[in-house]
């Protein structure tokens, strides 16, 4: 058989290319319903989940959650401690609250735990290093050294609590700024769709939760106060307090000229998002412009040296040879 002959028969090249498409069209059609099936498969898991979601918040609500009882005493005990030294006064000031809350601690008791931490860690590390340079560093000398070092131990882990406010306050603020940007034009979009303002913020902090779960809470937060609050201003002004980014602020002042005024929403909005984009680009560049000074002590500490070897070892050996 001539497998040329054939394979450069036009009837057959034919008959190929009509099964090829048959096969495309069939494999196009499945494709469509198995697609349709994927989603109601997703769709249905969804609704489980959110249906789990609820039995849970309600079990919540009703005090039948397990550890609830446990939470409390263990609460109670905290107030007791912070109540009887009067904790408060010595640890926390007008601006605590306002910290914790930009750190993602809301409410009473979250002060009251701050402040039982700064009381209880430096003690606790104090009876820690105290054992430690007694029975270990230290053994066998002076007893007043090691009640010296150890102070000193308490003294500088005092400020531990407060350095891990700072840090993660620091990773909350750099979640919400990577996406406030995002977070404008979907806004842009929601007003300019029809959507009111409480709408919106309540569609976007859905929507941006996913990228980022700092900034769709507070949204989550801010959607409600503008819900019960008399003034939409006053929710306004407290979200930009909660972040305390002044990305957030701008576009907060905006939407309380915007509502004291009556001026338009979506062009505020539209003129924050590009400011906001514009802002973002100035980053990534200072960035960039940051590199170059950024490396100059690697390059000089570990590739220069190795480059001289290199060019240098070849005629130092033939030099001594």
């Amino acid at each position: 058989m001539n497998i040329v002959g054939t394979v450069t028969n036009p009837d057959f090249l034919v008959a190929v290319l009509a099964a090829i498409s048959a096969a495309a069209i069939v494999f196009t059609f499945g494709m469509q319903f198995s697609d349709k099936k994927d989603v109601k498969h997703r769709i249905k898991k969804v609704a489980i989940e959110r249906e789990r979601l609820r039995v849970d918040e309600i079990s919540r609500l009703r005090g039948e959650d397990k550890n609830a009882r446990k939470k409390k005493e263990s609460s109670e005990t905290v107030n007791k401690i912070v109540d009887r030294f009067d904790l408060k006064k010595a640890f926390a000031d007008e601006q605590t609250t306002k910290k914790l809350a930009r750190a993602g601690y809301r409410g009473p008791t979250a002060v009251t735990t701050f402040v039982f931490l700064r009381f209880v860690v430096p003690l606790g590390t104090t009876v820690l290093a105290l054992f430690y340079f007694m029975f270990a560093f230290n053994k066998g000398g002076p007893l007043y050294l090691s009640i010296t070092y150890a102070i000193g131990v308490g003294i500088v882990s005092s400020y531990l609590p407060v350095v891990m406010l700072k840090n993660q306050t620091t990773k909350r603020q750099q979640s919400i700024r990577s996406s406030w940007s995002d977070c404008l034009d979907l806004l842009l979009l929601c007003v300019e769709s029809g959507m009111s303002i409480e709408h919106a913020f309540n569609r976007v902090a859905k929507e941006i939760a996913v990228q980022s779960p700092e900034l769709g809470e507070e949204l989550t937060l801010t959607t409600a106060e503008l819900s019960f609050l008399d003034r939409r201003s006053r929710a306004y002004e407290n979200m930009s307090d909660r972040t305390g980014l002044d990305e957030v602020k701008s576009v907060m002042t905006a939407l309380i000229q915007s509502d004291k005024y009556g001026t338009s929403v979506g062009s505020s909005l539209r003129v924050m998002a590009e400011e906001g984009r514009e802002m973002r680009m100035m980053a990534a560049e200072a960035k960039a412009a940051a590199l170059p000074p950024k490396l100059t002590v690697p390059l000089i500490l570990f590739f220069l040296p190795v480059l001289f070897i290199m060019v240098m070892t070849p005629a130092l050996m033939s030099a001594f040879n």
